[in-house]
């Protein structure tokens, strides 16, 4: 099978779009399969209108025709809704083709955050947009209720694995702060709530890992928090195995791969009862779900790390894999055949267009 992947979201950002899509494009090929992926790197590109760290591909349109025109895919996969996915988009309705989308972020919710636009006109569009995919892949249950009262229909689950051999529980040592440690990581925007975390009164230390357009403005309101910057792999995991509660303040999210890496390492989480963390954490075992996101984290502070970790383990990309290649439209049935999930996925990969 050849999969046209195309995204507006890819290296260098680092965001669980980004990571996911690596984690697929991996299994896919693993499984026996060619991968295209049309991405911003393929074209100039301007930076995104308060969010600098995406870039928006110009003038795409014509060279993404041509693109897809040349491999002729069996499946077209729309992951963004950029300029480069409207083009993809635009093109397999043109030509008649089934094609699948993903919903990976609510988009509506980002724009009011930045702009006083309606929720409604944000949901509008995004009904025009995914409303002519065969199917649309959403993360959770919970996304998927809510986006069927927003009146979206063919929506089909692709859950989220975790790297658990690269997090996992490590020494505590690693951090050298005064404890409890409190720690947010992930991208340091508006949108993510992080407010709410740094206003929180809470003993010990707060830890921002990540960064992002947020940044500078809190660290000035809050001298005494600790901000280290982007850390990635091996330094990634061992900031968040040393901490002691993940602290989740997004209502934006759409699943939160962050939690299952929180927990993986053995960290409970704490955040608020909604689309996302209410589908992945186990209130109570892995992490306390309240309004009271301060008494949330002071709760999530007793909860047993083997739990965690054992409710991370049976989050596999190999099954989130699977989910993906089930729901693909294709454009040539014979290539459905050839695609079907695999339990094995033992093929050499046959692409390097990945993160």
């Amino acid at each position: 099978m050849r999969l046209a992947l195309v995204t507006d979201a890819w290296l260098p950002q680092v965001n669980g779009v980004v990571r996911t899509l690596g984690h697929t494009i991996r299994e896919v090929e693993a499984a026996g399969h060619e991968v295209t992926v049309i991405s911003p790197a393929d074209f100039r590109t301007v930076p995104c209108p308060t969010y600098p760290e995406i870039r928006l591909a110009l003038f795409a349109g014509r060279a993404v025709r041509r693109q897809l025109d040349a491999l002729q895919p069996d499946a077209v996969h729309v992951s963004t809704e950029g300029p480069l996915g409207l083009a993809a988009r635009n093109w397999c309705v043109r030509h008649r083709l089934a094609f699948t989308t993903a919903y990976h972020t609510q988009f509506p919710e980002y724009v009011r955050a930045r702009a006083p636009v309606p929720l409604s006109m944000g949901y509008a569009a995004v009904r025009w947009f995914h409303g002519r995919a065969t199917r649309t892949l959403v993360t959770t249950p919970s996304m998927q209720r809510q986006l069927e009262a927003r009146g979206l229909r063919n929506l089909h689950l692709w859950g989220r694995g975790v790297d658990t051999e690269l997090f996992r529980p490590r020494g505590k040592d690693f951090l050298d702060l005064p404890r409890p440690i409190w720690l947010y990581f992930g991208r340091v925007a508006v949108e993510k709530g992080i407010g709410d975390f740094l206003d929180l009164d809470l003993p010990g230390t707060k830890l921002v890992v990540g960064d992002g357009p947020a940044c500078d403005e809190l660290k000035r309101r809050h001298p005494k928090v600790v901000f280290a910057g982007y850390r990635h792999g091996e330094d990634l995991a061992s900031h968040i195995s040393a901490s002691d509660v993940f602290v989740f303040p997004s209502r934006t999210d759409t699943f939160g791969l962050v939690l299952l890496e929180a927990m993986a390492c053995g960290i409970p989480v704490a955040a608020y009862p909604v689309t996302g963390p209410i589908d992945v954490v186990r209130d109570g075992v892995t992490g306390v779900l309240n309004e009271d996101l301060r008494a949330a984290a002071l709760a999530a502070l007793h909860l047993d790390a083997a739990a965690c970790r054992a409710h991370a383990l049976e989050h596999s990309w190999e099954a989130s894999t699977r989910q993906f290649l089930s729901a693909l439209a294709f454009v040539n049935p014979a290539a459905k055949r050839v695609a079907s999930p695999r339990s094995d996925l033992e093929a050499a990969p046959q692409s390097s267009s990945r993160p």
